[in-house]
């Protein structure tokens, strides 16, 4: 039986990991990150909401070993259960991101991910504070093949 985090989103869907699947890793989350997940969770679902469509989730919380798999930072949000990477049917990443950008949305990071006007791809990244006392940054990037830089 699958936990439920919030009413759309469960504990399995963000921890889900094919990495792990495939190279027989462990990733369950620490009580904090646990903690962590529900707020992640809360956040997605005023992105569903303001969206008004389901949303895919393709990475949430990371352990060490996926983490590293993946070849992400050690100081990646994932890590600590506050980041997720998505998809939403209909829409590409840079709809996503300016929707979400021209919301009341508070988000501690947006990330628009490898999408390219002629080739679509990609996926949105979206995070929490790593502590639920601190100010979201509202920051706003894209990274692809050229690196990271503020959106625009």
């Amino acid at each position: 039986m699958a936990t439920k985090l919030t009413e759309n989103f469960t504990l399995e869907e963000l921890t889900h990991s094919e990495t792990a699947l495939r190279l027989g890793f462990e990733n369950s989350p620490s009580p904090a990150a646990y903690e962590n997940l529900i707020r992640l969770a809360q956040l997605l679902e005023q992105v569903r909401k303001l969206l008004n469509k389901p949303i895919l989730v393709n990475s949430g919380y990371r352990s060490k070993p996926v983490n590293d798999a993946v070849g992400s930072k050690d100081s990646s949000q994932h890590r600590v259960g506050c980041a997720a990477d998505f998809r939403v049917p209909g829409m590409s990443p840079k709809e996503v991101c300016e929707a979400i950008i021209a919301s009341d949305i508070q988000f501690d990071q947006l990330i628009r991910e490898f999408w390219e006007e002629s080739k679509g791809g990609g996926w949105t990244h979206i995070s929490v504070t790593n502590t639920p006392n601190l100010t979201p940054r509202g920051q706003a990037l894209i990274i692809d093949k050229n690196g990271t830089r503020p959106y625009a």
